[in-house]
């Protein structure tokens, strides 16, 4: 669980698409550097956020980590279009002795969208991203909580025709994150609130349980 604070940038150093090194286990491997700040209390098996990907820390120094990559996180994510130099927003796994900021993240990656227009506006920045996946639209609201890349932001605006969302990003954040180096056209990981996922599920099963919507609502308000 991570709660979309971004800790560090990080760099990647290294990728592998089939490792055979022990900590590789012949899959897709990236090692990734200038993250020295996160590793101090670093395990074997720790979970590490990369753009907001859930991933396994098997092997690790002072300053570099390295993480397997599944054929499915490579399919849902943007970890496939980063090289040797790319910067990543990483987050470690949520500490129970912290002040729970952002709102809950799972690390797990719904799809990507794709940034349709960057504006300035004072010392902020507007983004508008564009949702391939037209079913994800039904749990992003305005106001609501989104993960971008690994970074919990408030939706401000929600187009269910047009499937475009934006944001705004304040002076403090765009120095945090990866987000201001990106450009039009360029893919973002998304995840949505994962409450909402289960607040529609619970619905659709009351009302198959309930004969429909009527009989829902008859029972909700004691008829």
């Amino acid at each position: 669980m991570f709660t979309g604070l971004v800790e560090q940038i990080g760099i990647v150093a290294a990728i592998n698409e089939r490792d055979t090194t022990e900590s590789g286990g012949n899959g897709w491997t990236i090692t990734i550097a200038n993250a020295s700040s996160i590793l101090g209390d670093c395990h074997l098996g720790d979970s590490i956020a990369v753009n907001g990907t859930c991933l396994t820390v098997t092997e690790f120094d002072r300053d570099t980590f390295k993480v397997g990559v599944a054929p499915e996180s490579l399919r849902r994510t943007n970890l496939g279009d980063l090289i040797v130099g790319s910067k990543v927003n990483l987050e470690r796994a949520m500490d129970s002795q912290k002040r729970f900021g952002g709102h809950m993240v799972q690390g797990h990656v719904d799809a990507t969208v794709t940034i349709e227009s960057i504006t300035p506006e004072g010392n902020s920045l507007w983004f508008k991203f564009r949702v391939n996946d037209k079913d994800l639209m039904r749990y992003i609201i305005p106001k609501g909580f989104i993960c971008l890349d690994g970074t919990s932001l408030t939706v401000c605006d929600v187009d269910d025709k047009d499937q475009t969302f934006t944001i705004m990003m304040i002076a403090h954040t765009q120095e945090h994150v990866i987000m201001p180096l990106k450009k039009v056209g360029d893919r973002v990981n998304v995840e949505v609130d994962m409450l909402a996922k289960y607040a529609l599920k619970s619905l659709q099963g009351a009302i198959m349980e309930s004969d429909g919507l009527e009989a829902l609502v008859k029972r909700a308000v004691g008829l």
